[in-house]
C-alpha cells in the first residue's frame, strides 16, 4: 500500500514508528507477521507466517493468559482488543514490552462453525528507567490480584444463592476493585417485553418508567437484549448522543457512567444487567473484563435460582397433592400433624401420614416411611397411601389392612423390577434392591378412646399422660411392608384416657441431628413432658398445634405445616409426626393440667411366650413410668422384681404375662402397685436355692425389696403384685 502523493509505503511509515502488522487466523492456527512485527517479537526482521505455538512462545506466559481473555472479551463485544505484552527471548529474559491493538473479525466456516481473525498492530513502548517516577502498572500488579480475589468471592457468593432475591442481594453487595457501581438493575425478558426483576441504589418507585417496556424501545437495556452485545457509556454525553429518547429518564439519577451487559446462558439472552456509577469510568479492557465476568456469573446464578424456584413450586404442589388434609373435627378428639421433606434434589421423600374415616364410625390414623428420599420413594409413598386408604375404607381390621398393603407393595416392586430389566435400566442403583416401607396403623374409637394398633417395622407410639409423664407404648409388630408378601401383623389394644396425648412419628424426627434412637427419644421426651405454661404454649385451644411445632423445632428450627426451602435443605431425613389428644378435664388441649388431686399414672403391657425379648421393654416401661421417683434404689428394685415376675411366668407357665403398673398420690409420697397376671393356678412358694442355682429367688426378692406383696387367685389364673411407697432419697453418710 502506498500514498498517492509521494509514493511512501504504509509499511515503511509504520516501521518508522516501530509499529508492526499481524494477522492471527484462529481457524488455521497461523499468525502472519510483517518484518517489523517479526523484529518486535525477537525474530528475524522479515515477513513470515508462523504456527500459533511459535508466536505464543515469544510472550510471557502470564501475559498470554491475560491477552487471551481480552481477545475473547473483544470477540464477544465486537470491540478492539488492547493489551500490553512482554516479549521473551530464548533464555527467558524480557526483551521489550509491546502494546497490541487488534480487531476481531468473525468468519463462518462451511459447516456453520464460527472462527475469527485478529487483524492489528504491535508497537514497542518505552519502559520507565530505574529511579524514575514514570507511571506504569504492570499487568501482573496488585490490581490483577485484587480483581481475581474479587471474582473468586463473587463467584462463590453467587453460586450459593438459592433464590432470585438472594442473587439480587449478592449482586448489590459486590464491591468491584477500583470502580464499584452505586446503582444496579437487573432486567428480565418475557416475550417482547422488558421488565425490572430487581434493583439496588434507587428509591422505591424509581423503577416505574422501566418496569414494563417493549424490546423496540430506544433504551440501552433493550438494545443489549436485542443484539446480545454490551453497551458502555463513559459519560452523560455518550448516553445522550446514543439514546436521546430515554436520556431524560436516566438524567434524574445523577449518574456519570453506565454499563449495560447481556445476561446470556447457553447462547440465549435472558435479560440485561445495568451497573451505574456516580464517578467517571473509562471502561478499560480490564474493567470490561470484570464486568463481563460478573454478568456471566450473574446470568448463571439467576438461571439456577429460576430452576430451583420452579422445582420448589412443583414439589410444593406435589407434596400438597400427596399429603392429606386432616378432615373434619372429631368430637372429643384433637389432631395435629406435620410433614417436612429432606433436603437436596426435588425435596420429596417417602414419609406420609393420613386420617381415614371408617365405615364403623371410627377413624384410622396412619403414618409410614418408604425407604429412600428420591422421586421413586415419593411415587411409592403416594401409591401406598392410596392402597391403605382403599383397604381401610373397605372395613378391614388393622392387621388385614397391613397384610394386604404388604402384598400390594411386594407385587408392585416385583413388577417394577421386571420392567427395569426389560428396559435395560436395572443397572441403575435405583432398581438394584426392592423397596420396603414401615407403617403404623391405629384404629380409634372416639367415644371410648379405644385404640387398636398394627405395626410394620415402625417406631412405637408414645403416650403423654395427664400428669405430663411420657411413655413409649410397646406394641406387637411384624416385618416392614413389602419384604414378605404374606406377613402377619398382630394387633395391640389399649385405651387413650381422657387428657392423654398420643404421638406417632417417623424415625426422621428421632434420629435427625446425629442422634440415635435413645438420645433422639430423650430429646423429644423433654419437649413432650415440658409444662405447657413454661413452654409458652399454655393450656388453651391450639396447644396441640404449638406442640407439633415445638417437636419439629427441636430438630432444626422453625417449621410450617409443610416446610420447604433452606430449612428442608438442612434436614437429614424426612419427618412426619401426628398428635392425637383425647379431650378431658386434664387435657393439655384445653383446660389446665394443675389439679388438687394428681391423677393416677398407669401403664399396661402384655409379654407373650413367643416374645421373651419384650421383657426388656417391660423394664424400660417401669423406668419411664418412675422417671421422677425420688429414690433411684426403689426404681432399681421395682425393675428387678418386674423382670423376675415376668420371667417366671414365661418359664413356669404356658401362657402370656399381663403387666399392669400404677402410681398414685402426690410427688414424694406416692404408692406404686405392679401386678403380673397369668393363666396358671399354681401359686408361688418360697424356695431355698443353692449357691449355684439359677432360679428360685423370686419370693425372696419380693420379701426383701417390696414394702408389701401378695398373690390374688382369679377365676382363671392368678395375679402376683407388690407395692412400693415413695420415700425421699436418704442423706449421704458424712463418713463416706
Amino acid at each position: 500500500m502506498t500514498c498517492k502523493d509521494d509514493g511512501v509505503r504504509t509499511e515503511d511509515v509504520l516501521a518508522a514508528i516501530a509499529t508492526g502488522l499481524w494477522r492471527w487466523d484462529n481457524a488455521s492456527g497461523t499468525v502472519t507477521l510483517d518484518s517489523e512485527a517479526a523484529r518486535l517479537l525477537g525474530l528475524p526482521a522479515e515477513a513470515v507466517v508462523l504456527p500459533e505455538v511459535a508466536v505464543r512462545s515469544r510472550f510471557h506466559p502470564v501475559d498470554w493468559n491475560e491477552v487471551n481473555g481480552i481477545v475473547n472479551l473483544a470477540v464477544a463485544e465486537g470491540t478492539l482488543a488492547e493489551a500490553r505484552l512482554r516479549i521473551m527471548d530464548e533464555d527467558g529474559r524480557v526483551l521489550r514490552t509491546v502494546r497490541s491493538r487488534s480487531k476481531p473479525v468473525e468468519n463462518r466456516t462451511a459447516d456453520g462453525q464460527v472462527d475469527y481473525e485478529l487483524i492489528g498492530t504491535i508497537q514497542e513502548i518505552a519502559e520507565p528507567q530505574p529511579g524514575t517516577t514514570a507511571a506504569h502498572t504492570p499487568i501482573t500488579g496488585d490490581w490483577r490480584r485484587s480483581r481475581e480475589a474479587f471474582l473468586l468471592d463473587a463467584g462463590r457468593a453467587l453460586a450459593e444463592a438459592r433464590s432470585t432475591a438472594e442473587v439480587l442481594r449478592v449482586a448489590a453487595s459486590l464491591s468491584m476493585p477500583g470502580f464499584s457501581p452505586d446503582g444496579l438493575a437487573v432486567f428480565g425478558v418475557s416475550g417482547d417485553r422488558l421488565s425490572i426483576i430487581g434493583h439496588h441504589g434507587h428509591d422505591a418507585g424509581d423503577e416505574t418508567p422501566f418496569a414494563d417496556m417493549r424490546l423496540e424501545t430506544d433504551y440501552p437495556a433493550a438494545e443489549v437484549v436485542r443484539t446480545g452485545r454490551a453497551i458502555y457509556l463513559p459519560s452523560p454525553e455518550d448516553y445522550k448522543r446514543r439514546f436521546p429518547a430515554t436520556w431524560p429518564l436516566a438524567q434524574r439519577f445523577g449518574r456519570i457512567s453506565w454499563a449495560f451487559l447481556p445476561l446470556i446462558v447457553a447462547g440465549r439472552t435472558m435479560g440485561a444487567w445495568m451497573a451505574a456509577f456516580k464517578h467517571p469510568v473509562s471502561f478499560s479492557p480490564d474493567e470490561r473484563s470484570v464486568l463481563t465476568t460478573v454478568a456471566r456469573m450473574l446470568a448463571q446464578a439467576l438461571q439456577r435460582a429460576g430452576v430451583a424456584e420452579s422445582e420448589r413450586q412443583l414439589t410444593t404442589g406435589l407434596q400438597r397433592s400427596m399429603m392429606p388434609q386432616l378432615g373434619p373435627e372429631i368430637p372429643g378428639m384433637q389432631i395435629a400433624a406435620r410433614y417436612v421433606p429432606t433436603g437436596g434434589g426435588l425435596q420429596v421423600g417417602g414419609d406420609w401420614y393420613d386420617m381415614i374415616p371408617l365405615p364403623s364410625g371410627r377413624f384410622a390414623l396412619v403414618i409410614g416411611d418408604v425407604q429412600g428420599h428420591d422421586v421413586r420413594a415419593a411415587g411409592l409413598m403416594g401409591q401406598l397411601r392410596i392402597a391403605v386408604r382403599a383397604y381401610a375404607s373397605e372395613g378391614h381390621r388393622p392387621d388385614a389392612v397391613l397384610s394386604r398393603t404388604s402384598r400390594f407393595l411386594a407385587g408392585l416392586c416385583s413388577s417394577q423390577e421386571s420392567d427395569a430389566y426389560e428396559d435395560g435400566a436395572y443397572e441403575d442403583s435405583d432398581f438394584q434392591s426392592p423397596r420396603f416401607a414401615t407403617c403404623l396403623y391405629v384404629e380409634c374409637d372416639p367415644r371410648t378412646g379405644m385404640l387398636e394398633v398394627a405395626r410394620a417395622g415402625h417406631p412405637d407410639p408414645a403416650i403423654r399422660m395427664t400428669d405430663g409423664t411420657v411413655l413409649m407404648r410397646p406394641t406387637a409388630g411384624g416385618l416392614p411392608l413389602g419384604i414378605v408378601p404374606d406377613a402377619d401383623y398382630p394387633t395391640t389394644s389399649f385405651t387413650l384416657e381422657p387428657g392423654e396425648t398420643m404421638m406417632l412419628c417417623t424415625d426422621g424426627l428421632i434420629e435427625t441431628g446425629g442422634h440415635d434412637l435413645d438420645t433422639g427419644w430423650a430429646r423429644l421426651r423433654a419437649i413432650l413432658e415440658a409444662d405447657p405454661e413454661e413452654s409458652g404454649a399454655g393450656p388453651a385451644p391450639g396447644h396441640l398445634e404449638r406442640l407439633a411445632d415445638l417437636l419439629v423445632q427441636a430438630v432444626h428450627g422453625p417449621s410450617s405445616h409443610h416446610t420447604t426451602g433452606p430449612l428442608a435443605d438442612r434436614r437429614e431425613d424426612d419427618i412426619a409426626v401426628v398428635l392425637l389428644c383425647r379431650e378431658g378435664e386434664s387435657c393439655g388441649c384445653g383446660t389446665s393440667l394443675l389439679h388438687p388431686a394428681r391423677p393416677a399414672r398407669r401403664t399396661m403391657l402384655t409379654v407373650a411366650q413367643a416374645e421373651p425379648e419384650r421383657i426388656a421393654g417391660a423394664r424400660r416401661q417401669i423406668r419411664e413410668l418412675l422417671h421422677d421417683w425420688a429414690d433411684e434404689e426403689q426404681v432399681d428394685s421395682a425393675v428387678l422384681m418386674v423382670s423376675e415376675m415376668v420371667t417366671n411366668v414365661l418359664t413356669h407357665t404356658d401362657g402370656d404375662a399381663l403387666l399392669v403398673a400404677e402410681a398414685v398420690g402426690e410427688l414424694g409420697g406416692r404408692r406404686l402397685r405392679i401386678e403380673v397376671a397369668d393363666a396358671s393356678d399354681e401359686l408361688p412358694h418360697k424356695r431355698h436355692p443353692g449357691e449355684m442355682a439359677s432360679s428360685g429367688r423370686g419370693v425372696l426378692l419380693m420379701e426383701m425389696l417390696a414394702d408389701t406383696w401378695g398373690v390374688d387367685p382369679q377365676g382363671e389364673g392368678k395375679s402376683i403384685w407388690f407395692e412400693l411407697y415413695e420415700r425421699s432419697k436418704p442423706d449421704p453418710d458424712p463418713l463416706d
